[in-house]
């Protein structure tokens, strides 16, 4: 193709006044709602949420969803969001330890058009402006080569109104909104099945009181009560239920598992956001795109970039990798983490009197201090009492107990970085006589030891039905607590199925309320889980004040401000911009 003399100066103009800055802001934006400096400024490659579920209506299929786009306003017009046409959308799973990378990746590129630029309306006259399509390109051998899976698959526009989206002769004619979204899911040749499209953002968090310095405003709280930050805003999302085989290294179904903790059906998850490194602005207002992609955003376990990298380090964060051992780099803000500091009195705790419920253990079992910079369980190392533990040298010791001042190491890393093993002393504290070292009560494994944060699920778990009286936004927190307190689960240290095994942080539910369990997880509580008590802990009474009030503790808003659908994509219809109320959203 023939390039004008005008255009190759325009390019070369471009390429000095702005490569060498997006050359070198490029690989360093960052994800979730806004919560970095340079991804701000480009919300459509922001990610805020991925989630990864057995599907609750289907045992044989796992749903993987990502979300982009924070804070989406119902009435955000005239020019309404939709995913960037110059922006590569990709989720990524891993499933196996002897690869390097991915080994299955589904790639999204999206594409608008205006059909009739003569009006400054959205829709009219059943037509649509900034209509939009995408491709789906699947790859299982690490991103070298991709097929076609979804050649030109349909994005719902926003829910602007009934005038635009059901009205006779100006609008599209719908018979309501839910009826664009059913036409928008496709099921490919293999069996996935896939919606990309605007919905209500499922996600809820006390935003105002969480970056007021942990200003958490708990459920119930009358005097200022807590408000979901993201109540009522759309994000887009990229769904897709997959069939178990597909993802499960071997090909294996469901009628392949050993156990509910099979070690063979354990994936890792993550989503992410890439542009091509070079954008030229032209006078006349037109932009072109160059240069090969780069990564600007990346989520996978929730509010790792909010919550745990300081502000320093989160735009180098999202620029990372979680393989090859990349995010080794980050390790520090685990094992030692910054919330842990206002959990602790000796520290920033009297400061913060809203998580006053949460104290980490400083002489657990009489011995083991857990705050920030403490020795932890590293006094253990060597000890012939860790024998055919995961905390052996010959295992894992060398990251679990890496030194003498990383505490977090040994239970909120592998949270993040590993998974966590179906292996002492991670199983639940039941059968285990006081002793944190003993065979306890088998209630996780899903350990993926790539040494990088993505959501782990173990697809052999089966999904808590919804409407379960034990089904619990806590997940495996409150998992825990069964298998532990209740006469159904803690007559015996055997395997055995319990409710919300299926929840965060094995892998994560639309409805689990991850705030108030990740706050909980920094202030020991799985440390208790496994018969690390807290200090005011007797051997006749383990489930002491402490505990209990960690486990009433919640961070504000304990579910979305709308019920999920029952059905894929599970996520609800998006909130109409004309009206505001529930049957509209229909």
């Amino acid at each position: 193709m023939q390039i004008s003399a005008l255009r190759l100066c325009r390019l070369r103009i471009g390429f000095l006044s702005c490569a060498l800055p997006l050359f070198l802001a490029a690989g360093a934006y960052a994800s979730s709602h806004r919560e970095a400096p340079l991804i701000s400024n480009d919300p459509l490659a922001d990610n805020t949420d991925v989630y990864a579920f057995k599907s609750p209506d289907d045992p044989n299929s796992i749903t993987i969803i990502a979300n982009y786009i924070p804070f989406e306003s119902p009435e955000g017009g005239p020019n309404y969001y939709s995913f960037g046409s110059n922006i590569r959308y990709e989720i990524h799973i891993k499933n196996k330890t002897s690869t390097a990378g991915d080994d299955i990746t589904y790639r999204f590129t999206f594409s608008s058009i205006n059909e009739d630029p003569t009006t400054f309306f959205n829709i009219r006259l059943g037509k649509q402006n900034l209509k939009t399509t995408y491709k789906c390109e699947k790859s299982t051998d690490g991103g070298m080569s991709f097929t076609t899976i979804v050649a030109s698959g349909i994005v719902p526009p926003a829910n602007i109104g009934p005038r635009s989206i059901e009205g006779k002769t100006v609008g599209l004619e719908a018979s309501d909104y839910n009826a664009l979204v059913e036409k928008a899911i496709v099921t490919t040749a293999g069996g996935e099945k896939i919606f990309c499209g605007p919905v209500d953002d499922p996600f809820f968090v006390d935003l105002a009181g969480a970056f007021d310095v942990g200003n958490f405003r708990p459920e119930g709280n009358t005097t200022n009560a807590p408000k979901d930050g993201l109540s009522r805003f759309n994000v887009h999302t990229i769904a897709i239920k997959v069939p178990v085989k597909l993802l499960q290294k071997d090909g294996k179904g469901m009628d392949g598992i050993k156990n509910i903790l099979d070690p063979d059906y354990v994936i890792g998850v993550w989503a992410s956001a890439s542009r091509q490194m070079i954008r030229t602005i032209y006078s006349e207002g037109d932009m072109a795109y160059d240069g090969k992609f780069v990564q600007v955003s990346r989520l996978g376990m929730p509010l790792t970039n909010e919550a745990v990298i300081p502000i320093g380090m989160k735009d180098r964060w999202n620029a990372t990798s979680p393989y090859n051992g990349e995010d080794l780099q980050f390790a520090k803000y685990f094992t030692n983490p910054e919330l842990a500091l206002y959990m602790d009195d000796s520290q920033f705790g009297g400061a913060v009197p809203s998580l006053n419920a949460l104290r980490i253990q400083s002489k657990s079992l009489g011995a083991f201090d857990f705050r920030n910079g403490k020795p932890g369980l590293f006094g253990l190392k060597g000890n012939a009492a860790l024998d055919g533990t995961a905390l052996a040298e010959v295992t894992f010791g060398g990251v679990l107990l890496p030194d003498g001042a990383s505490p977090r190491a040994v239970d909120l890393l592998p949270i993040f970085y590993t998974g966590v093993p179906n292996l002492i002393p991670y199983q639940l504290a039941t059968g285990k006589n006081n002793n944190p070292l003993a065979k306890g009560k088998p209630f996780i494994h899903n350990f993926l030891p790539t040494l990088g944060d993505m959501l782990r699920l173990n697809m052999a778990v089966p999904a808590t039905p919804r409407n379960d009286p034990e089904f619990s936004s806590l997940g495996l927190v409150q998992a825990a607590v069964l298998g532990i307190t209740n006469d159904k689960y803690n007559k015996t240290t055997d395997l055995q199925w319990i409710p919300n095994m299926d929840g965060f942080p094995n892998g994560r539910r639309l409805e689990d309320d991850v705030t108030t369990i990740e706050l909980q997880a920094v202030s020991g509580v799985v440390l208790a889980a496994v018969g690390l008590f807290y200090d005011d802990a007797t051997k006749e009474a383990p489930v002491s004040p402490a505990l209990i009030s960690v486990l009433s503790f919640t961070s504000g808003p304990t579910k979305n401000d709308v019920a999920l659908k029952s059905v894929f994509p599970y996520v609800q219809n998006p909130w109409r911009g004309f009206d505001y109320t529930e049957k509209a959203r229909f």
